[in-house]
């Protein structure tokens, strides 16, 4: 149920759209919504202080989480596409990649450290951990409302001039607003690829752990550890990715790497609790998820940024956002309910059909067109042809091969390609 939330509040996010177009600040609509969805965490304070008096029964507070948590995201969802149409505004297409991985980086490096340092601080808190817990959460709520202080320091973009640069008429009704991306096929076919992309990838992704906790009955400090690991890959490989996809584009980028995270399900098929496994198989998944997967979810933002017109641009990405938050949700569900039937062969048959359905989600991005982007096949083309040149240093009938930095000197790519 924690895990579909997130997913299914996403459905919300056109009437975000919609409402964030009619207000001629961004800064104002963000303060807004953002500080109504995380001032409300502040209740939570005070249950916490009746439950350790025994003032309320704990069950009412489980309740009341998930209650803040339900309304949370639900207010989230009515920002999101809005604050995401405010960076691609800000942001150059040709500096993207190299942004959003700086931004990503920053992002995975601040959970890499503080989630372990709160963590301890919970556990080892004076008055117990529920009292650490509720610590914990006031400095969370401060640093989320200093957040929206430093939005304040961002260019605010009127979303009006916006659409008059445009292009834009007063003319269309809300509804010919919400539903005018049903004529623009490039981004349709975009569309199909990241509905069919989040029901592949949720039929398995939220599994993996409780594969590990309770099929396997790994103690929890070394699935953190595998946890860790896969953090601090996604977080080296950030910078380079970007860098990547400013040089061929996001979409040769995402296919190219999409291929690898499609097959890394069945990887998962041969496991076990031997050592082998404990300490060298398992953090090898762990640690190619976390590089793979910095470069899908860096490439679909900017992906999706391209692909949408300036003119309406939030309801298009609001649009995306709650398809794919509408099959992510039935993806966990179909997922959770496949492992537990009898017969179907529990997680190995969930993450073999997850491997399938990955791959061929990616077929609708093959057809995504995308300016500045190489095609697929100039890229495997240069990707083999220092391969090439290296194979070819090998001379037939000898026994030796040359010295290595004739190889390196001959294998650098010509004529600037």
């Amino acid at each position: 149920m924690l895990a579909s939330i997130p997913q299914v509040t996403n459905l919300l996010q056109p009437l975000g759209a919609y409402l964030g177009e009619r207000i001629k600040s961004r800064h104002w609509y963000s303060l807004l919504i953002f500080g109504s969805s995380r001032l409300p965490w502040l209740t939570i304070v005070p249950g916490i202080w009746l439950v350790g008096s025994s003032r309320i029964p704990p069950h009412d507070l489980v309740l009341l989480t998930l209650a803040i948590i339900c309304l949370s995201n639900f207010m989230e969802a009515l920002g999101r596409a809005s604050f995401l149409s405010w960076l691609a505004v800000l942001v150059p297409d040709r500096l993207r990649g190299r942004f959003f991985g700086f931004r990503n980086s920053a992002v995975t490096s601040t959970n890499f450290i503080a989630v372990p340092l709160l963590g301890l601080a919970v556990s080892k808190w004076p008055g117990g951990s529920l009292q650490g817990f509720g610590a914990v959460l006031v400095l969370g709520i401060a640093f989320g409302v200093l957040s929206l202080v430093f939005q304040l320091w961002m260019t605010d973009v009127n979303p009006q001039v916006v659409h008059g640069a445009a292009g834009e008429t007063d003319r269309e009704s809300p509804w010919e607003t919400v539903f005018s991306f049903l004529k623009n096929a490039n981004f349709l076919r975009f569309l199909l690829y990241s509905g069919l992309w989040s029901f592949a990838v949720n039929l398995s992704a939220p599994f993996f752990n409780l594969y590990l906790l309770g099929d396997l009955n790994i103690d929890v400090s070394v699935v953190t550890l595998y946890n860790s690991l896969g953090a601090g890959a996604n977080l080296l490989m950030q910078m380079f990715w970007g860098k990547l996809a400013d040089r061929i584009g996001n979409r040769p980028l995402a296919i190219v790497v999409g291929i690898l995270v499609a097959v890394t399900p069945l990887l998962w098929l041969e496991a076990g609790t031997a050592p082998i496994f404990l300490w060298a198989w398992f953090p090898f998944l762990h640690l190619l998820a976390g590089a793979t997967w910095a470069a899908i979810d860096l490439c679909s933002d900017n992906l999706m940024m391209s692909v949408t017109p300036l003119r309406h641009q939030s309801i298009y990405f609001a649009i995306a956002a709650s398809v794919a938050g509408l099959t992510g949700a039935m993806g966990i569900t179909a997922g959770g309910f496949a492992a537990t039937v009898t017969g179907l062969g529990g997680w190995p048959a969930v993450f073999a059909l997850s491997a399938v359905l990955r791959l061929f989600a990616l077929v609708p991005l093959v057809f995504v067109r995308e300016q500045r982007s190489v095609r697929v096949r100039q890229l495997m083309r240069a990707a083999i042809a220092p391969l090439k040149r290296l194979f070819s240093a090998i001379q037939p009938g000898r026994t030796s091969l040359k010295p290595l930095p004739l190889i390196i000197e001959e294998a650098k790519p010509r004529n600037g390609t």
